[in-house]
C-alpha cells in the first residue's frame, strides 16, 4: 500500500518509523511518505493560511498549496482515497479501517488553524474519493494526531504487517464487541487469581467464558454497540 501524508508539521510522524509500521516500511510492505505542505508554496514566507472571508476568529488554510500538492500526489494513481481528519466528518471505526486497508493509495491531508478552505474538498473529489473522518466528538489542534491513529489502525491490518494474523481476529470491535480480558503468569498476583476456567485446559469452556466476557464488557462499557435484541447479560 502507498500512503502519502500532507502536513505543515512533518516531524509529527517520526513515530511511524518505529515498531511494526517501521518494519513494514523497511521491508517494502508499506510505502509511506510524509510531505511538508509548505513545499507547494511560492512566497518567501511559505504561507499556507489567510484570514477567513466573512470574518471570524483564526485563520483558514489557503487552497492553492493543497491543490498543487494533490495534483502531484494524485498523478499516475487511479483515484486515490483522500482522507481529511475533521471533527465534522464521519466517525472512524474498525470496519472502516479494515475497508481502507484494502485500498492501493491513501492520501491524508492534515488541516490546522480553523480548517481548510472548503473548495479543497470539492477539488480533491475530482482526483479521488474524498473522506472526511473524525476520531470522535472532540476537537484537536490539527489533523496530525488523528492521522497517526488512523494510519496505525489501517496499517496493522495490511497483510504481513502483524506477524501473527490470528491476533487480529479477536480484538475489540472486530465482531461488534469489545475484547475479552487477558491474563498471563503468574496465576496469582498480589492476591488476585487468574479465573479458574483459563487454567482448566477446556478450550470449549474457555471460548464460552471469553464470549460471555465480551458481551458483559460491551454491555457495561459501550452499550451503544449492542443491538436491542443482543444476547442476555451473563451472570
Amino acid at each position: 500500500m502507498r500512503i502519502d501524508v500532507l502536513s505543515i508539521f512533518p516531524s509529527y510522524f517520526d513515530g511511524l518509523t518505529l515498531s511494526l509500521l517501521g518494519k513494514a516500511r523497511d521491508s517494502g510492505i508499506l510505502d509511506l511518505t510524509v510531505r511538508d505542505l509548505r513545499d507547494w508554496t511560492h512566497d518567501r514566507h511559505r504561507t499556507v493560511d489567510d484570514t477567513p472571508y466573512g470574518g471570524g476568529a483564526g485563520m483558514v488554510m489557503k487552497p492553492e498549496p493543497w491543490g498543487l500538492a494533490l495534483d502531484e500526489l494524485g498523478a499516475g494513481s487511479e483515484r486515490p482515497t483522500i482522507i481529511f481528519p475533521s471533527p465534522a466528518g464521519e466517525v472512524f471505526t474498525q470496519a472502516k479501517a479494515r475497508d481502507l486497508a484494502t485500498r492501493e493509495h491513501l492520501i491524508f491531508g492534515c488541516g490546522r488553524y480553523e480548517g481548510i478552505d472548503e473548495r479543497v474538498f470539492e477539488y480533491a473529489s475530482t482526483i479521488g474519493e474524498v473522506r472526511l473522518m473524525s476520531l470522535g466528538d472532540y476537537v484537536l489542534n490539527g489533523g496530525e494526531v488523528a492521522t497517526m491513529a488512523m494510519i496505525e489502525a489501517i496499517g496493522r491490518l495490511i497483510p504481513g504487517v502483524v506477524g501473527n494474523p490470528e491476533s487480529l481476529v479477536e480484538e475489540s470491535h472486530e465482531d461488534g464487541l469489545l475484547e475479552y480480558p487477558s491474563y498471563t503468569k503468574p496465576s496469582v498476583w498480589r492476591e488476585r487469581a487468574v479465573p479458574d476456567v483459563l487454567l482448566s485446559g477446556n478450550h470449549g469452556a474457555i471460548a464460552t467464558w471469553r464470549r460471555e466476557q465480551q458481551i458483559h464488557r460491551t454491555r457495561t462499557r459501550r452499550p451503544d454497540l449492542l443491538p436491542d435484541d443482543s444476547e442476555p447479560n451473563p451472570v
